[in-house]
This record gives C-alpha cells, structure tokens and sequence, in this order.
C-alpha cells in the first residue's frame, strides 16, 4: 500500500504507577531518520526505534516521550548520612568558638547542595513493556495517516497520470497524420517555386528523410512504458515503499517529455507537451512525499 511520509500523533496512557504522553511526528526525508527527545529512558529507546522501524521504513520521525512517575515506590529518596554529622559537628564546634547558640531546622537541612538525594529508579520490566505497548498504539496511529494520505496521493497520481495518457494519444495520432501532411506541404512548396520536376519516388524519399528527421515514435513508445510502469507500481496490491522507484520514473517521463518537445514541429503536438510537462511536474513534487 503507497503511504506518504508525512504525519502526527499525540496520545496519553496511564497505569498504576506511570503516566506517559507521547508525540510523534514524520517528514519527508531520503532515509529513515530517528530523532528522540524527552526523558531519558535508556536502553529502551531502542527498542522504540527497532519497532518504530518496522512500521516506517523511510522518513524523518521525531518523538517527543513524557513521564510522570505517579508511585512513591518510583522514587529513591536517600540522605548523605556521613555529610550531614559532619555538618552538624563543625557547625557546633563554630557555636562554641563564637560562644553563639547552636540551631538547625530540617529546611535549612534540605536545602545544603549533595545532602538529600531523589533519583528515579529504573523502569520495571512491566513498565518498560506499557511504555512499548503505548509507543506502538501512537505509533499506529501515524502509520493510518500515513496511509490514508498515501491513497489520496495515489488517486491525484492517476488522475496526472490519466491526462498525460489522454494528451499522448492525441500527440500519437497527429505524428501518424505527418507523412501526408509533410507530403502536401513539399509539393505546395515546389509548386509556388515553379519546381515541378521531382519525382514521385525523390518526393517520397524526402519525405521519408523528414519523418525520420523528427521521428517520434521511440519518445512516445518510452513514455508509454513509463506509464505502464507507474500504474503498475501505484496499484493497491502493492505493498512495498515505492516513493524512490516513482521518483526515478517521474525524471524518465521528464527526460523523454523535453525530448519529445525539442522534435516537435507540430503546434498540436507543442501544446499537448507542455500539457504533458505539467502534469509531471506536479507528479515529481507528489511523489518525493512518498515512502
């Protein structure tokens, strides 16, 4: 299924003793590329980005990861025992070198710098596993946008693609028309040159010299291929990331389109590659936002 590489997802989850806020966003970019912020949670990062991997196989995805520890049994509370008697000795030994009273409340306690320590403890087995399980649900969410905008781009591909088909049969139809036409045209020429004396043969073989000059029918032919293989790749059925192979067709039908324009010595056939070219324009912009 075609998915684009653009999308946004922000979802909470809570459990008896975390709360966990997750963002995450994917852009457009050549390869898959990771960019993890938030709170740190070590190895399990990843572990995010191996499934996150699975899922999006090109893009940028950042992810912003929140914690709120909502258990007291998340917590290590712990005081320096051996800094606080020392502080409690020397502050003494001051009192009585100054003869001033001795006091120390439990706040000025709390506030001495390497005293009392609060640090998280690591996350339980069971938490690392509903941090995951959080991830993959957000997760999933982006891979459903991603889709349903790949769909929509799928559709504007074919209709791009529909008109440049369209146009291509009126240029094939008009080249078909040219050796007549070219014929008509020499002997009007020679006719108002007073040159009557070529052949039918000589007349044929110049003719013939000309469609050859500004044949058409290889560039048409490739264009046609191109777009057999476009369609091919944008069907539903296919279920690989096709963005780089649509890239490289749209710049083959770009390459064969402008050669196809330079040759053209028929107004008809001009306009219908400008038409043409404006439709892989817009083709070439659509499919660099796909996976």
């Amino acid at each position: 299924m075609i998915r684009s590489m653009t999308g946004f997802a922000e979802k909470n989850f809570s459990s008896s003793s975390l709360r966990v806020k997750i963002f995450i966003k994917s852009l457009n970019h050549r390869f898959f590329d990771w960019v993890y912020k938030g709170t740190s949670i070590g190895e399990l990062e990843n572990q995010l980005r191996a499934a996150c991997q699975k899922k999006i196989l090109r893009g940028r995805v950042e992810i912003l990861l929140e914690l709120d520890y909502l258990s007291p049994e998340s917590w290590e509370f712990s005081i320096n025992r051996p800094l606080l008697k020392k502080i409690v000795a020397e502050l003494r030994n001051l009192s009585g070198d100054v003869g001033l009273p001795f006091s120390l409340t439990l706040d000025q306690l709390l506030r001495v710098p390497q005293l009392v320590n609060i640090n998280q403890k690591e996350l339980s087995q069971e938490e690392r596993r509903f941090i995951l399980a959080s991830f993959e649900k957000t997760l999933g969410e982006i891979v459903k946008q991603r889709e349903k905008e790949g769909r929509e781009i799928s559709r504007q591909l074919t209709r791009h693609l529909n008109r440049i088909k369209k146009s291509l049969a009126v240029i094939e139809n008009i080249f078909q028309k040219q050796p007549k036409q070219l014929e008509e045209k020499l002997k009007k020429k020679l006719k108002d040159l007073n040159h009557n004396s070529l052949s039918e043969e000589r007349l044929s073989e110049e003719v013939a010299y000309l469609m050859q000059k500004f044949d058409l029918i290889e560039e048409i032919n490739r264009l046609k291929s191109h777009l057999a293989g476009f369609y091919e790749l944008i069907r539903p059925e296919v279920n690989e990331p096709v963005g780089k192979k649509l890239d490289f067709l749209a710049q083959e039908l770009s390459r064969e389109a402008n050669t196809l324009n330079a040759k053209a010595q028929d107004l008809g056939i001009i306009k219908h590659c400008l038409l043409i070219k404006n439709e892989i324009e817009s083709i070439r912009q659509q499919v660099q936002n796909l996976e």
